[in-house]
């Protein structure tokens, strides 16, 4: 069951810069202008938006991951 949620968290961190993120309409049309004037700032503004959406995920996978360790140490005491 972990090897099959690791790869699960895998995939979607390897396929999440191919998703266009969707931003505020002003942020977009700032990002917009930005490139079509030969600035380089709003090309990375999805790079952003994406690093923030998948980063609460990644503390509930990894405090999932602790509390699950900590729960089986506990059926481990009881058993023994």
């Amino acid at each position: 069951m972990q090897k099959k949620a690791l790869l699960l968290l895998v995939t979607f961190i390897l396929f999440t810069s191919n998703i266009m993120a969707q931003g505020c309409s002003m942020c977009k049309a700032v990002a917009e202008t930005s490139v079509a004037g030969g600035n380089s700032q709003g090309s990375g503004l999805n790079a952003g938006i994406l690093y923030i959406m998948v980063f609460p995920y990644i503390l509930i996978g990894v405090g999932f991951y602790f509390w699950n360790r900590h729960r089986k140490q506990l059926q481990k005491e009881q058993e023994s």
